[in-house]
């Protein structure tokens, strides 16, 4: 158990690590081969912010665990909003300004109802996790389409491009040694997930606890704290859109990509039914609690300290009920 416990902790910090490694290296060989910073903003920074979800459901999935990698995806949603929104917006209240984020909503709300749909069945087949890629690659190119034929930048767009900008400045990588860090980046992010997996399901096995809850709890909240750190950082600056923009963005990769790649390598049947009846419901809730905060309706969107603090009572109670329900489950030793 200490091994396992070491390989999780070494895991995180190497996972973190190598994923602003990897950005940094692909940022740098975008930037040398021409690529717009506001491109290289939405892509490779937006992506690389869910590689370490990514890369760890794609190594659960081919150690045949796919139960991992679902909790890991829907955890992190959990995370995302209802942990890492809500400690944002209790240091710093948020305003949303954007119509880019208020189109962005909405979509995160039918891509969350399209993966409902797909477990009603308890089962995600390869052919749907083919629907989930194509969707998110589908993301990828509306995004960059938008961006591109937009006549005046917006303000998060105006925003991410200034951003963007000022981290290209301070990077000064040649093109050999973005190549490189690009690939090692990598490399060590399969290195680390591969690490954090094993401990996980060594852990999960000791206590005689699903892997399921293992990657709604311990997986998702490692894996999402490149967007804690982010949107932290963004709110700081005073780019709220982008803060939020950022756990919207994530999460939309996690339900399309982490589930997708996860589902194609080793489809998920069958899906424990808690998923449908417990774990999908609080993230649907925390999303639409999100869409209503950051709509407004007849004020401006805005997440206030009170918000946040719901928000922040909404995953305490959902963790607690896992972590309850994890102990009840686990025998006892006479």
């Amino acid at each position: 158990m200490l091994i396992a416990s070491l390989a999780i902790l070494v895991g995180f910090l190497l996972l973190i690590w190598s994923a602003d490694r990897f950005v940094d290296g692909a940022a740098a060989t975008a930037k040398h081969l021409g690529m717009p910073s506001l491109l290289i903003g939405i892509v490779i920074v937006g992506f690389g912010t869910s590689a370490p979800e990514m890369v760890v459901s794609a190594m659960a999935a081919l150690d045949g665990n796919p139960e991992l990698a679902l909790g890991n995806a829907l955890g992190s949603n959990i995370v995302n909003t209802g942990l890492i929104l809500g400690i944002t917006a209790l240091l710093i209240p948020l305003t949303v300004h954007s119509g880019i984020v208020r189109k962005e909503l909405p979509m995160l709300l039918g891509i969350s109802l399209l993966l409902g749909l797909f477990l009603l069945d308890n089962n995600i087949q390869r052919w749907e996790a083919i629907i989930l890629l194509t969707g998110f690659f589908s993301v990828i190119g509306w995004s960059i389409f938008s961006a591109m034929r937009a006549p005046a930048p917006s303000v998060e767009d105006d925003h991410l491009q200034t951003e963007v900008d000022e981290v290209l400045e301070e990077n000064t990588m040649t093109l050999k040694q973005g190549v490189l860090w690009l690939i090692v980046g990598l490399a060590l992010l399969v290195v680390s997930s591969r690490m954090l997996v094993f401990g996980a399901v060594t852990i999960a096995e000791g206590l005689g606890v699903s892997s399921l809850i293992i990657g709604l709890t311990i997986v998702a909240l490692g894996t999402s704290l490149p967007e804690l750190a982010a949107s932290i950082a963004a709110a700081r600056k005073g780019e709220h859109d982008i803060a939020i923009g950022n756990v919207v963005g994530s999460n939309m990769f996690n339900i399309l990509a982490v589930v997708g790649i996860a589902a194609v390598i080793s489809p998920l049947h069958p899906v424990p039914s808690e998923v449908l009846t417990r774990d999908w419901p609080v993230m649907m809730g925390l999303t639409l609690s999100l869409l209503a905060m950051a709509y407004g309706f007849k004020r401006e969107g805005r997440i206030n300290r009170v918000e946040a603090s719901l928000l922040l009572i909404a995953f305490t109670a959902y963790s607690s009920y896992l972590v309850y329900s994890a102990t009840q489950s686990v025998p006892l030793i006479s």
